[in-house]
């Protein structure tokens, strides 16, 4: 059976004051692929995965993601069917620190619970079950009523990946989702996060090349913004992540500055 394409970027450029910092010329990704997306600290990865969860919008270029145009912000109705669609796990988790796990693990419901039931966190008795199945689903039920401040780092991670459960999102985002665990508690967290996306397409920002088979099977390299390779996980080679993490100069880059609101190719830049 084909898939579907779920993700199409188009010439599309980022800028952050005056500097382009991500600039992708074509980029598909289709319906239940596992993508690891990696480059050195500022490459652009997290520009990327917030581009495509309809964070920010491009300066220029056509973001499609779920049959969704985001190249100009979203009307509040179609924000909120793209949340619904779309679990991140972005870097500091958003768990809500003064609320328990579960009822963190609930807020991956508010997509279905609506009206005055969300804003006094109501939940019907099906949905709080739910929860606690997710909970369990990753050993995490005895430590329902726990406030999340109160859990460990690889605890707070198996909590958000219990939300994306509950949630069941089409698309999910992970930023960095082992930062800060130790590698027992990593290779955990990356085996839920897997089966937590089953059926969904996943696409997770590494920076441990170790962590690649068991989360992806496509691996993008980004430097300076561009993407330099797109490959299957098999052909990230030794010298592949070597040139990936060198540093150099932005030599692909299509543009540099931003002058009056206009993109400025390097080209005319160095006229």
């Amino acid at each position: 059976m084909n898939k579907k394409t779920i993700i199409a970027l188009r010439e599309v450029v980022c800028v952050a004051g005056d500097r382009a910092i991500l600039e992708i010329d074509n980029l598909n990704i289709m319906e239940g692929e596992r993508i690891a997306v990696l480059g050195a600290n500022g490459a652009g990865k997290s520009t990327l995965l917030r581009l495509i969860g309809g964070l920010v919008c491009p300066h220029h270029g056509v973001v499609q993601v779920l049959n969704r145009s985001l190249g100009d912000p979203l009307a509040p109705k179609a924000q909120r069917a793209l949340r619904r669609d779309v679990g991140q796990i972005m870097q500091g988790l958003h768990l809500v620190p003064r609320l328990t796990a579960i009822e963190n693990v609930l807020i991956g419901c508010l997509g279905r619970v609506s009206g005055w039931r969300s804003w006094v966190r109501w939940y019907p008795p099906e949905e709080v079950e739910e929860a606690k199945a997710a909970l369990k689903a990753v050993g995490m039920v005895s430590r329902a009523d726990t406030k999340a401040d109160r859990l460990s780092g690889g605890e707070r991670q198996k909590v958000a990946i219990a939300r994306l459960l509950m949630q069941g999102p089409r698309l999910i985002l992970a930023d960095e989702p082992t930062a800060a665990l130790d590698p027992a508690a990593a290779a955990d967290v990356c085996q839920l996060l897997v089966r937590a996306a089953t059926g969904a397409t996943l696409i997770t920002v590494v920076h441990n090349p170790s962590l690649l088979p068991v989360l992806a099977d496509r691996a993008i390299g980004i430097q300076h913004g561009v993407i330099v390779f797109d490959c299957p996980v098999a052909e990230v080679t030794d010298a592949r992540l070597v040139n990936l993490y060198r540093p150099g100069e932005r030599k692909q880059a299509r543009f540099s500055t931003i002058a009056g609101g206009q993109l400025v190719s390097q080209t005319n830049a160095a006229k």
